[in-house]
């Protein structure tokens, strides 16, 4: 289950950074390095994500469905 908050706490995260972001660029104009660091705050937090992802379907928190079958086709005998 704190897999799983993690993962809520970091998506929200990224979405604030993408918003400061966007509210540097425009204040801003182009000018000074505040858009700049929100993208690399913005990239950390991505990779994080990727990572408790991978993490959560590792240790089986996670249980991805509709990538990979459930169970293998069992080939029909024919009889």
């Amino acid at each position: 289950m704190l897999i799983k908050v993690l993962i809520v706490i970091t998506l929200l995260a990224i979405v604030v950074s993408l918003g400061s972001g966007m509210l540097f660029l425009v204040k801003d104009k182009g000018q000074g390095n505040r858009t700049v660091r929100a993208l690399t705050v913005r990239i950390a937090l991505s990779v994080s994500l990727f990572a408790l992802l991978m993490l959560g379907i590792f240790t089986g928190h996670i249980k991805p469905h509709g990538i990979y079958p459930s169970a293998p086709a069992q080939p029909s005998t024919g009889h």
